[in-house]
Parts: structure tokens; C-alpha cells; sequence
């Protein structure tokens, strides 16, 4: 049984004051979770706020990024440990806009998800096309290829925990979003890429969400897609009523 996820990438946004506002709003907005897991991804700066906030709640805290050393002279970097040290349990990598603006290929994806693994946090792993590449056709070569090579070296064992996050890029912050045929289509066929590569057993386990656009007025209807297990939201996450929501989508 996959149990849903609905998780927020707050990206560059929120101070202190406004994150621990966020949250209590949030908490009073929901009192209760059931079937369904709650992700605040915030900024580096506001982990150890919101880690202190979400405490006796049912919401979980994610980074945004991690490196895959566990310590050196990396500056400006933060290790797997760091993260786990403080909270943490989920960790968003290979992103869009750092693969875009910050030169992330599937290489250092995949070094980014060995290492979360290894000390026990649980990769959001995103991939997805560009508006080219899906005018061009190549929708599931592109997103096969970030699939495979950002899971590469690793086990059927290993992997069953990671969340996988098809974003089309197309959708990402533009206001259109993919339609809920169009993601059920991709997040099946990377379904029954990883059941080819690894097992069924392993394909049916492995939760794999959709990121793009995700509003109140379309949760209900992405959700209503069978491979479908919750979303990515980046900006209706940053206002706890919209965020409550999508989180209470049924």
C-alpha cells in the first residue's frame, strides 16, 4: 500500500517569523492526518525553525538539496549527517531549477541520492522534460534516461524508499500544468520502467508524485489517477490555507 504524499518546496522564500507562522496556521488548519504524509521543504536557514515547529505534529521536513561528501573543504555545502543531525528526513534532489541554473547533471543526482541513503534520509528524486523535448516527442526518452542513470548502481532494496517526482519543467512555476492524463501517462511508464529494471514488487512500491502547477482546483482531479501517490507543490505551498487544501484533497 503506497500511502500518499503531498510535499511543499517552499524554494527562496519565508523568513523565521513568517515560517513558524506558516506552520502554526498550518497545524490549526489540520489537526488530524489520515492516509496521507505532509513534506515542508524549506530553505536551509529555516530547517532548524521549522523542525521545532512541526514537533508533536504529524508533518515531516525536507531540504531542498544535500552534497554528497559527509564532510571537507566543500564550502558553502551541507552534508547528508547535517541534515539527518537536524531533523530532517526527506531531501528534494535534482530539481529542476538546480539542474537548470546550477548545473546539475544525472551524474551528480545519482551521487546525491546515494548519499542521502546512506545516512537514512529519504530522496525526493525529480525528473522531468522540457517544454522542447515534449514538443519534440521525446517526453519519455528524456525522463527514462534522468530515471535510470540518477538510479543507477543501486538496488531494488535501495530504492523502494526513494520518492520519485515527475515535474514536467514546462509546468514548473508557469501556471500551466500538465493535464491529469498527461501525468498519469509518464508516471506509468516510469512505473513500468523501474518494475523492467528491478521487479513488479519493487515498481508497485516505489511512490512516484506529480509536481507542476498543483492548486486546490486540480488536486482532486491528479489525484483520481491510479499510479499517482501525491505532489510536489511549489507555490500554493507557501500559503497555509491553500496548502491545507491540497492536503486535504478527498
Amino acid at each position: 500500500m503506497r500511502i500518499p504524499m503531498v510535499a511543499g518546496n517552499w524554494k527562496m522564500y519565508k523568513v523565521r517569523a513568517e515560517a513558524e507562522a506558516f506552520v502554526q496556521d498550518l497545524r490549526a488548519q489540520i489537526t488530524h492526518l489520515q492516509d496521507v504524509e505532509v513534506v515542508i521543504c524549506p530553505p536551509y536557514t529555516l530547517l532548524e525553525s521549522v523542525i521545532r515547529a512541526v514537533q508533536g505534529s504529524p508533518f515531516q521536513v525536507g531540504a531542498q538539496n544535500v552534497y554528497w561528501e559527509e564532510q571537507g573543504a566543500f564550502t558553502g555545502e551541507v552534508a547528508p549527517s547535517m541534515l539527518y543531525d537536524l531533523g530532517c528526513r526527506y531531501v528534494i534532489c535534482g530539481h529542476s531549477e538546480r539542474r537548470q541554473y546550477f548545473g546539475e547533471t544525472d551524474e551528480t543526482v545519482n551521487r546525491r541520492l546515494k548519499a542521502a541513503l546512506g545516512v537514512g534520509l529519504i530522496p525526493i528524486f525529480c525528473l522531468g522534460e522540457t517544454l522542447e523535448e515534449r514538443e519534440t516527442g521525446v517526453t519519455f526518452q528524456v525522463c527514462e534516461r534522468q530515471l535510470i542513470n540518477g538510479l543507477h548502481g543501486l538496488t531494488g532494496d535501495q530504492i523502494t524508499p526513494i520518492v520519485v517526482a515527475y515535474e514536467p519543467v514546462w509546468a514548473i512555476g508557469t501556471g500551466r500544468n500538465a493535464t491529469p492524463q498527461d501525468a498519469q501517462e509518464v508516471i506509468s511508464y516510469l512505473r513500468g520502467r523501474i518494475s523492467e529494471k528491478y521487479s513488479s514488487a519493487v515498481g508497485e512500491q516505489v511512490r512516484i508524485l506529480y509536481g507542476g502547477s498543483v492548486k486546490p482546483e486540480n488536486i482532486q482531479a491528479l489525484m483520481a489517477e491510479p499510479d499517482l501517490d501525491g505532489v510536489l507543490v511549489g507555490g500554493a505551498s507557501l500559503e497555509a490555507a491553500s496548502f491545507a487544501r491540497i492536503i486535504q484533497y478527498g
